[in-house]
């Protein structure tokens, strides 16, 4: 499991961990039933407060992202196969808002954009 933190960033460190990790889940990087590090082991790596790595899982915890099992440690919560789907088709809708925001803004139109996506698409088969 690989977190970065940002000192720059406007985000406060938990939400940059939660964020983060989550994305790691989504995406499949993490695996059901992985174990994560425990929250002193984590605040050790990332040198931040124990305080702030414990509330970071407590919202993992909430979302139902990851499970602490007293003794044993914190693992990837075991996750419906239809709700990853959804949280993957969010980021996909996301990234490609994203990307058509910054086609309007160089002008780009809706069949140029269309084509690029079809080029795209055709490339990956």
């Amino acid at each position: 499991m690989r977190i970065l933190i940002s000192n720059a960033s406007p985000d406060p460190i938990y939400e940059q961990i939660v964020r983060q990790i989550k994305g790691q889940i989504i995406a499949g990087d993490l695996a059901e039933a992985a174990p994560l590090p425990s929250i002193r082991k984590l605040a050790h790596e990332l040198q931040i407060s124990v305080i702030t790595t414990k509330r970071a899982y407590e919202e993992l915890e909430k979302e139902g992202l990851i499970d602490t099992v007293g003794g044993k440690g914190t693992f990837v919560a075991a996750q419906n196969p239809e709700f990853l789907r959804e949280k993957r088709m969010k980021l996909v809708e996301g990234k490609l808002a994203e990307a058509v925001g910054e086609a309007r803004t160089l002008g780009v139109g809706y069949q140029e954009l269309r084509e690029m996506l079809r080029l795209l698409c055709e490339e990956e088969s």
